[in-house]
């Protein structure tokens, strides 16, 4: 009998992990992903679309033709509950999808309620629709320029997303000649700049310093944020920051869905895996990229979250497809690396700059890390886009 095996999502993780599990098992399984939406979206380029240099249509394709060139089926209907003991997840439509191996890979949700008027007076670029609405408050607000507020809130992940909008914002206002008009402020839970979620590295706090003073851009850091109220960010020791234009990065949550299954994620909603990325209760139910949980070796005198960005999704993805096609073909899972364990590799775009992030390990302790600036980055991380999206749609997810 053919194994049946359902994937919750087709982004990074979920169009990697369907893919490469079914290039493993080919006849003795049927692979399904049931997904919210009917896209895949290459989140990286969101900093660059409130300014106009991408659009929807240049950072997302349809999952569907590639998933089914795969010999995967995809369904558009998301995922409203998960019975691990029966084996089923229930969906939207009202549908029950029995299963006999699950892999969660459902991302994560924008959690603006964690600080008061945040989504009412901010916009962010963590989502496809954020994006597009900051797009639409940076055209009025070029009308009618004044002080800008860039950073990210407490408990949030993704710090890079912030720094490369922080730097873009810099470059645009420059080219447009209104950087005279202006004045940045960068707002960071990081205990220090380069901190990055990951701990930072070496020379990473001062490199950053130097983007910001020649930017002249201010900073505060170690900083949790209160409220955004209208045209001011509120910081919890009272302190004001005026602004015309906010981009503020918020914390993220896992799915609201997997909550209702008693032992399954964290008070977070985040799903606790062990380094094979089997649940901690069930050893046929699988999480990966930002669905999963992740422990930080440390704690910061303002919460800061982990960043879990493509590289580490697809490595986590590849893990488990691994491990459910052993358990398919009668063995036990043998492949393990924790999400700290795995390379550090990102292109921190800067405007017409950037800045290349290398470490032998996501999380400390490192043996080896280093950032390496320069205008090349930038074109390396355009070409990158274009090569990512082009390896996605073409299904080849084994790929560097």
């Amino acid at each position: 009998m053919r194994a049946k095996i359902l994937v919750l999502g087709a982004n990074f993780g979920g169009l990697t992990g369907a893919i490469a599990v079914k290039r493993e098992l080919r006849e003795l399984a049927d692979v399904t992903v049931l997904g919210d939406r009917d896209h895949f979206l290459f989140s990286p380029s969101l900093i660059w679309l409130p300014f106009g240099k991408r659009d929807r249509a240049g950072i997302t394709f349809p999952v569907g033709p590639t998933l089914e060139a795969a010999g995967v089926e995809f369904r558009r209907d998301a995922a409203t509950l998960i019975d691990p003991r029966a084996h089923t997840v229930r969906t939207a439509s009202g549908r029950v999808h029995p299963y006999d191996h699950l892999l969660i890979a459902t991302g994560a949700r924008e959690s603006l309620d964690a600080v008061d008027g945040l989504a009412e007076n901010s916009h962010t670029i963590t989502s496809l629709d954020g994006a597009i609405r900051t797009g639409e408050a940076w055209r009025r607000f070029r009308e009618d320029p004044g002080e800008v507020v860039i950073g990210a809130t407490q408990g949030a992940s993704c710090f890079g997303a912030a720094y490369e909008f922080l730097f873009n914002t810099a470059y645009q206002l420059r080219r447009a000649g209104l950087k005279k008009q202006t004045r940045i402020t960068y707002v960071t839970a990081e205990p220090f700049l380069g901190h990055f979620g990951i701990g930072g590295l070496p020379h990473g706090e001062q490199l950053l310093g130097m983007f910001l003073k020649k930017e002249n851009i201010a900073a505060r850091t170690n900083t949790a944020i209160a409220a955004v109220d209208d045209g001011a960010v509120v910081t919890t020791d009272g302190s004001k920051i005026p602004f015309s234009f906010a981009m503020i990065v918020p914390p993220f949550a896992g799915q609201e869905f997997l909550t209702a299954t008693p032992g399954l994620t964290n008070p977070a909603g985040f799903v606790e895996v062990r380094d094979t990325y089997q649940t901690l209760l069930w050893d046929d139910v699988y999480a990966v990229g930002l669905a999963a949980a992740v422990q930080a070796p440390w704690t910061t005198p303002t919460p800061v979250g982990v960043p879990k960005t493509g590289l580490p999704t697809e490595q986590m993805a590849h893990v488990a497809a691994r491990n459910i096609a052993a358990q398919v073909m009668g063995g036990a899972p043998a492949a393990h690396k924790s999400f700290g364990e795995i390379p550090a590799v990102c292109v921190m775009d800067a405007g017409n700059n950037g800045v290349l992030i290398l470490a032998d390990r996501m999380l400390p302790p490192r043996k080896h890390g280093v950032l390496v600036p320069g205008p090349q980055n930038h074109a390396f991380k355009l070409a990158f886009e274009k090569y990512y999206l082009w390896k996605m749609r073409a299904g080849h997810v084994g790929l560097p």
